[in-house]
This record gives C-alpha cells, sequence and structure tokens, in this order.
C-alpha cells in the first residue's frame, strides 16, 4: 500500500481521486491548495503525489517546483492532473519536475495506469 497525496481546491475532483486511489488499497491524503499541498509532502513524505494547477496560494506549477527541489521531499514522483491542456503547460509542468501530465477530464483507468506505472518504478 502507498500513501499518494492528492492536492486539488475543487472538492469534487479531490473526492473522485480519492476514490479511485483507496479503490486501489492506498493510503489518500488530501491538501486543497499548493502551499497545504507542499506543507502536507513534507510533513508525510508521500510515495506518489496527484497535483493540481489552477489553485489559490501557490498554483501546481509553483508547487511541484517547491516540492521537487526540496531535499527530503524531491524523489516523490509528482502528477499533474489539471485542465489546461496545451503543449506549452505540458512542457513547463514537466520542467518544474513533474513525472506525468494528465488533463482533465481524465479517464480512471488513465489515472489507474499513471498511478501503477510510477508506483513501480517507472
Amino acid at each position: 500500500m502507498a500513501r499518494i497525496l492528492i492536492v486539488d481546491d475543487s472538492p469534487s475532483q479531490l473526492m473522485g481521486m480519492k476514490r479511485i486511489v483507496e479503490k486501489l488499497g492506498h493510503e489518500a491524503l488530501t491538501a486543497e491548495d499548493g502551499a497545504a499541498g507542499v506543507e502536507a509532502a513534507k510533513a508525510n513524505v508521500p510515495d506518489l503525489i496527484l497535483m493540481d494547477v489552477v489553485m489559490p496560494n501557490l498554483n501546481g506549477f509553483q508547487a511541484t517546483r517547491a516540492i521537487s527541489k526540496e531535499a527530503s521531499t524531491a524523489h516523490i514522483p509528482i502528477v499533474l492532473v489539471t485542465t489546461k491542456d496545451q503543449e506549452t503547460d505540458k512542457v513547463w509542468g514537466m520542467r518544474q519536475g513533474a513525472k506525468a501530465y494528465i488533463t482533465k477530464p481524465f479517464n480512471e483507468n488513465q489515472l489507474i495506469e499513471v498511478i501503477n506505472g510510477l508506483l513501480s518504478g517507472g
């Protein structure tokens, strides 16, 4: 069982992703904005992070950069899960340290495949 941190300011998105994570048998931790996500990543050191981009306080790009630059959390794979679907957004997100990029609305199987792939070291 892995610990997966879900960072999203939308309660419905948060619950939807939490349901998928728990269905896979993993523990789901949640945070409702980028700043809270960075703090939760430092406090809990999860095995994987699912990160929205458009959020108050720190956006997902800023939070991803903060987590991937911090020595204690740099090893955690981050998946950006966002409505931002431009190729430039994807490139920028990957440059901030994300390991994968999924656009909303996402297909549940796509999310499961990415989670399983990153948790198995892929």
